[in-house]
């Protein structure tokens, strides 16, 4: 027998018991959704994350809006799971976060005053430490990808103070990294390469770069997306032109090419 659906809600708080109340029908009487886990979920969620970053990428707010539910599906998923062990609720998990975040922001409420964003992160820093916090960099999860780890420390170590003061400091050290490893690895010597140094200097320039974006307020890893994204419309510009010449690529010259994609570069 069809269970009755529960109405569409006109507040937001009505609205997430209407959510709870769909997750609950589910996970009793869907077999997908009785199966699942919180390891089964991880990369599910993963890959909604990242579908939420496609959409604020591309600016497409419908899709954001579709983003953010699935999102919230995964998390009241992860806390009814978690109550069918007793471990924790939708309860538990939503005082948790408003405690941390009364606790982490004295200056709201209570009687810790600040000047700016600065202010408020390195306060933010100094009671993860209180809590218990062995290391700043402790809450940088080691599974994060490398680009946006680097940010991430940086970030962290700033938040107590432990940065370049000027960002004409931070593009000396890009040049020095630089240099160091043009010096170490010039292309135009074909003598073999110590690879595994070669590594280590190439990490060293490109943290030094994260370090200068973060310097002036560009996120690194939306701009290499973007970069990655108009690469790939004008590659596919170059493949569909030479596609109505009925050509191949891997059978036209590069300037043949360039052609083509000079072409896209002013579309």
């Amino acid at each position: 027998m069809p269970i009755t659906a529960p109405t569409t809600a006109h507040n937001s708080a009505t609205a997430f018991e209407r959510l709870l109340t769909i997750m609950n029908d589910l996970r009793e009487n869907c077999p997908w959704d009785r199966k699942q886990t919180l390891e089964s979920l991880r990369h599910l969620t993963i890959e909604e994350t990242y579908e939420l970053s496609d959409a604020i990428l591309s600016g497409d707010m419908t899709e954001i809006k579709k983003e953010l539910g699935d999102i919230m599906l995964h998390l009241v998923f992860y806390a009814r799971i978690g109550s069918e062990t007793n471990d924790f609720n939708i309860t538990d998990v939503l005082n948790s976060i408003c405690d941390k975040l009364i606790n982490r922001h004295p200056h709201i409420y209570g009687d810790i005053d600040v000047n700016n964003d600065e202010d408020v992160k390195r306060n933010w820093e100094q009671i993860k430490l209180k809590e218990g916090n062995k290391s700043v960099l402790g809450g940088v999860p080691a599974s994060l990808p490398a680009l946006v780890k680097a940010t991430r420390i940086q970030e962290k170590a700033r938040g107590i103070g432990f940065d370049w003061e000027n960002k004409s400091q931070v593009w000396e050290k890009v040049e020095e990294e630089m240099q160091e490893f043009k010096t170490e690895f010039n292309v135009e010597n074909n003598e073999a390469i110590d690879h595994e140094k070669a590594e280590a200097e190439f990490g060293d320039l490109m943290f030094s770069l994260i370090n200068y974006a973060r310097f002036i307020n560009i996120n690194p890893e939306d701009a290499l997306e973007k970069t990655n994204r108009k690469f790939i419309k004008r590659f596919q510009h170059l493949e569909n032109r030479a596609r109505e010449q009925g050509k191949l690529l891997q059978d036209m010259t590069l300037a043949e090419m360039d052609i083509y994609w000079n072409e896209a570069k002013n579309l």
